[in-house]
């Protein structure tokens, strides 16, 4: 039933939003009406999300308490994909979103959901220097609904640094191509940029395991992963009750995702575990030692 739905939303066009809309409630209205699922995949759609991560997010908001519908979400291109796009569209929440790109901001901002939603759009490129100050200057403090951290480098120490917010949900990107067993992350560099990292387009962000250490540390339950090795879900300990603890170990979904270059830019569709290969002689940090090391260095 979903997966038909869906189908029928990939065929809307962009005068047909509405209509795109209102089959992402029918499947809203479904994923809501189960109880605790053994996966998040069971729950997932699409309607504005990069991959299924709308289906989830709703499951969530409806089985987490939300005070405040409020989102704050960085990285977010030019809005056209999002993890809140729906929740801004279709349960009329607040944002915040933050891209470091101008021409993006202004599309977001020449939109006609910008004037018609409480949205606000703002240019920046995110570190852990500015992040609390960036949410706190446009007046997003405290106790929020979500967060989506998707940057493609410093996802970790950036959720690390923010204090000016508590959201009850928290997404964020890691990379699997990282593997399971290590808590690693990229070494903090502020104006790190994927692209320019390492030509294969692979060295970035953390693994799930090292997502998983620092929602533990400040007070998170892991709920699971996407299908599509993408995103993490996590939901703060306090208003987690109706939601079903997963191990790291169980949650970890490898990406699928053939997008390694070569030192031109090309797609090579280098896959599986060959892609660690590409990145062997880069750098990491250890979350748990907080020792650097090389990545053939891990067993």
């Amino acid at each position: 039933m979903l997966s038909l739905i869906e189908k029928l939303i990939d065929r809307l066009d962009k005068p047909a939003i509405d209509n795109r809309l209102l089959l992402g409630q029918i499947l809203s209205q479904q994923v809501r009406s189960k109880q605790r699922v053994k996966d998040l995949s069971e729950v997932e759609f699409k309607v504005f999300s990069e991959h299924r991560e709308d289906g989830i997010i709703q499951y969530l908001c409806h089985r987490v308490p939300i005070k405040n519908k409020v989102f704050i979400e960085f990285g977010v291109g030019d809005y056209r994909e999002s993890n809140t796009r729906f929740l801004l569209m279709n349960d009329d929440w607040k944002g915040l979103v933050i891209e470091a790109t101008k021409k993006h901001v202004s599309r977001i901002r020449s939109l006609d959901f910008y004037w018609r939603k409480n949205l606000t759009a703002i240019q920046s490129f995110v570190t852990k220097e500015n992040v609390n100050d960036l949410f706190t200057t446009q007046g997003f403090t405290g106790d929020i609904g979500l967060l989506s951290i998707d940057i493609d480098g410093n996802d970790y120490w950036i959720w690390d640094a923010i204090v000016a917010i508590q959201p009850r949900i928290v997404v964020c990107e890691y990379n699997s191509v990282f593997g399971m067993n290590n808590a690693i992350t990229i070494p903090y560099e502020a104006q790190f940029d994927r692209t320019q990292a390492h030509y294969s387009n692979l060295y970035f962000g953390a693994s799930l395991k090292a997502l998983c250490t620092l929602a533990e540390k400040k007070k998170y339950r892991f709920a699971g992963s996407d299908s599509s090795g993408t995103n993490a879900f996590f939901v703060r300990n306090d208003v987690a009750q109706n939601i079903a603890r997963c191990t790291c170990e169980g949650g970890y979904v490898e990406s699928g995702a053939r997008e390694s270059r070569d030192e031109h830019g090309r797609l090579t569709f280098v896959s599986g575990k060959d892609r660690l290969k590409l990145i062997a002689n880069m750098k990491v940090v250890d979350v748990l030692s907080q020792k650097e090391m090389y990545l053939k260095e891990l067993a």
